[in-house]
């Protein structure tokens, strides 16, 4: 009897762990069905949609209802369009997002080039942390608009000056997001690391750089935040002919001629490209880290 008893405790204990490991591995497995369009749409494009309409027709009722009757102060919304679709039809609209988005990429590359070696530094030397570090913080919380003077009386009106600030701006972000993500690496992935062999370059390519590639991500989307500010302000600021027309420099122009028109276009197309950015390279790849860390399961 007591041998019956321990056997049926046996299966019983098999059954449960044979239950759980079966758990366990749905809860792993990714759902790799397609997302219904119904669904996604409702969820991802309908809401944004609807926000947009919103703010339109706010926007439509301030001037229809004259609540703000001076169209110098606050066009209608179709006075923005006819200014925009004016400049797609004479081919200029795609040459003031180029000009400014070459810039901005171009800029962001070398910032890329530059933070993240100089994060890792900070990160890993405690002296260059201790040397180096609270001059990045404040570096970060420095307005980029305080960096355009100077660059224009060292490098003169040219792109130069104009990657200059945007250097400025990026790089202490870049850096700082590395090292808020070395710092979050568990302590037991390093001494595994050493374990296995991988120290020094090997440790930081194989173990410290995956391990912190969440607050690093982190960092490239801020620092993308600040060069695309950075260049804007310069734009601006260091308005030159041979620098082409951008999207700082519309947005100067409508306001030199007193046209909100302009003004308002130079406005949302800093705003779309921002949000395309954003939408095209960051958020995949956040998602993708998040997924590969199995903190976003895909649905």
């Amino acid at each position: 009897m007591a041998s019956t008893d321990s056997t049926n405790t046996v299966d019983k204990d098999g059954n449960d762990l044979a239950g759980l490991e079966a758990g366990l591995d749905a809860l792993e497995t990714r759902q790799t069905s397609r997302t219904p369009f119904r669904q996604t749409f409702t969820q991802k494009i309908l809401p944004p949609v609807l926000a947009v309409a919103l703010v339109l027709a706010v926007w439509q009722a301030l001037v229809s209802f004259k609540v703000v009757d001076d169209p110098t102060k606050l066009p209608a919304p179709s006075a923005v369009w006819d200014v925009v679709h004016t400049a797609w039809l004479q081919g200029e609209l795609l040459g003031y997002i180029w000009t400014s988005v070459s810039r901005g990429l171009l800029g962001f590359c070398f910032a890329l080039l530059i933070g993240t070696p100089l994060g890792l530094l900070v990160a890993r030397v405690k002296f260059v942390r201790a040397a180096i570090g609270p001059i990045l913080s404040g570096l970060q919380s420095l307005p980029s608009v305080a960096w355009v003077p100077p660059a224009v009386i060292w490098l003169g009106l040219n792109n130069s000056m104009m990657y200059a600030v945007i250097l400025l701006g990026a790089v202490p972000s870049i850096a700082n997001g590395l090292v808020s993500g070395v710092d979050q690496v568990p302590p037991l992935f390093l001494r595994a690391g050493r374990t296995l062999g991988a120290t020094g370059l090997k440790g930081t390519w194989h173990i410290v750089l995956p391990a912190a590639l969440p607050g690093y991500v982190a960092g490239l989307k801020q620092g993308w935040a600040f060069s695309w500010r950075s260049l804007m302000a310069a734009e601006i600021i260091a308005s030159f002919p041979d620098l082409g027309v951008g999207l700082g420099q519309l947005l100067e122009n409508g306001r030199n001629a007193s046209d909100m028109a302009m003004v308002f276009e130079a406005i949302l197309l800093i705003l779309i490209v921002g949000i395309a950015i954003d939408l095209l390279i960051f958020s995949p790849l956040e998602r993708w880290v998040l997924r590969n860390r199995g903190l976003l399961v895909k649905s």
